[in-house]
Formats: structure tokens, sequence, C-alpha cells
């Protein structure tokens, strides 16, 4: 047998193998499952990495505790123990988990739905195929000369400002649903959209997109149902900044970089 990735979740927190030589952590590596499992335990397997090692995840229902070689940790903070590329995949797995946790039944006869691939279950009724859903947001970076909009949403944990989001409405385009979720939630309006780039978003099954834009005109309405505060900041004095996982912090520190590039080099003497 060959040595595989372990993902092993437990209510979203993901168990974290402790570095031999005190370095880190990493995900528990080897030919069979890196803890006891039962009988019923429901494995996935998982796109391998890019040299052709193999991915397995699988959930249990306890975590692992007083164990000096294992730790969970959540999903989120995982980002700041592993290696960027364990992390990514740790999201995936926990993205095929939910969404075979919440497509038990088929939706059109109510039968029991059955694994067809290592993406897909197909009812063994009517035949009816589905796939891992997937929730598009649109995320904007709205900026007036050296200010940037930042709003803190309800749904925050902490009080931290970031960038205007929202998902995709069907039958929309993402530039549409960001003019729109623009219009919404602040009243504003804005042009020269620019794409930025896309962040999986696994919590639980997201994908973000992101954009630059330029203020136009209108004065800021909070949409009071999605949003507590908001304001324009210079970029000298920004208030607390989401997480450096995110692709708000990613927008906002490339919009941070812009402004020193075109700062004059001091001379040396």
């Amino acid at each position: 047998m060959e040595k595989k990735y372990w993902f092993v979740f437990c209510k979203g927190d993901v168990m974290l193998e402790k570095r031999t030589d005190g370095s880190g952590y990493t995900i528990p590596f080897g030919e069979e499952p890196p803890i006891e499992t039962k009988p019923w335990t429901n494995f996935h397997r998982i796109t391998p990495f890019e040299d052709g090692t193999e991915v397995m995840t699988f959930n249990i229902d306890q975590p692992v505790t007083n164990n000096p070689q294992y730790e969970m940790c959540g999903l989120r903070s995982s980002y700041y123990k592993l290696p960027l590329e364990l992390y990514l995949k740790a999201g995936k797995c926990l993205e095929i988990l939910y969404w075979d946790h919440n497509t038990k039944y088929c939706g059109v006869c109510g039968t029991p739905m059955k694994m067809n691939s290592d993406i897909s279950k197909k009812c063994p009724n009517c035949g009816k195929e589905i796939f891992p859903s997937l929730a598009t947001a649109v995320i904007v970076l709205i900026q007036k000369g050296e200010e940037v909009l930042l709003v803190h949403a309800k749904n925050f944990r902490s009080n931290f400002y970031g960038l205007v989001a929202g998902f995709v409405e069907t039958g929309e385009t993402l530039e549409e649903a960001v003019y729109r979720e623009v219009r919404e939630e602040t009243g504003l309006t804005i042009a020269n959209l620019k794409y930025f780039g896309s962040q999986p978003w696994p919590y639980p099954s997201g994908l973000m997109v992101g954009f630059f834009a330029d203020y136009v005109s209108g004065e800021i309405t909070i949409q009071r149902s999605e949003l507590r505060d908001g304001g324009w900041y210079h970029r000298k004095h920004l208030p607390t900044i989401p997480e450096k996982l995110s692709i708000a912090r990613k927008l906002i520190d490339a919009w941070l970089s812009s402004f020193r590039d075109q700062e004059p080099q001091k001379e040396g003497r």
C-alpha cells in the first residue's frame, strides 16, 4: 500500500500532527488511518496532490484529546500552522465532508444516495446524479484617492472592517453582482471594475471572486440588515482589517502596495 495524507475532521476541526523535530505541524501521512476508526466510518478519496500523492478524509464523532502526537485545530487557525498546500487541501476535504453530510437522500425520490465517483453521487432508484455545490460570492475594494471603503458586517466574528461582498444571484454575471451589492449595501456608484483574483472559501462551500473599483458618486447609506457600520478610511489610518488568509486582506494589501510603489525611493548616504 502507498502512503497517503489523512485529513481527519471533527465538527469542522482538523487533526494536526506535531512534527517530531518540533518545527511545527503537518497532516498525518501513512498507509493506514492515523487513529482507530469505526466499521461504519465513511472514507472519501480526494483529488491527489500534483505529484500524485493520495489524499483521504473522514469524520470522527469525538475530538482527539490528550494526545502527545495529535491535536485538533479549527480550519481557519490551521492556515497559520500548516503549509499553504496542506491548508488548501484541508479546505477541499471539509467541503466534500459537508456535501456528503447534506446529500444523504435523493432530492427527487428520497432514496438514499450512493457515491458514483470521488465527487459525485447517484440515486440507485431514479438515476438522479449530483455533484458538490459551490456558492459564488463577489468582493470588491472601492478606492477614492488615498481612501478605501471599509465596512463591518453583522456576521463578522470580531471587530474588524472588511470589504463589500455578497453572493451572486441566479442569472447574474460577476460584474452585475458587484454593482448590485455595492448599490444595495452602500448606495454608492462605482466604475472601472477590475478583476483581482479568486479564492476557495470552505466556510462551508464558497468561491470568492475579488475586484477593484473606483468611487464615482453618492453618499454612503448603510444597509442595516447586512452591515453595522462603514466609511472611508485613509490608507495611513486603517481600522482593524481582515486576517491574512482572506482575499479581502489580499485586496487591501495589494491596494496599499500600489502606493508604496509610487513613493520616491530615498537615496542612501
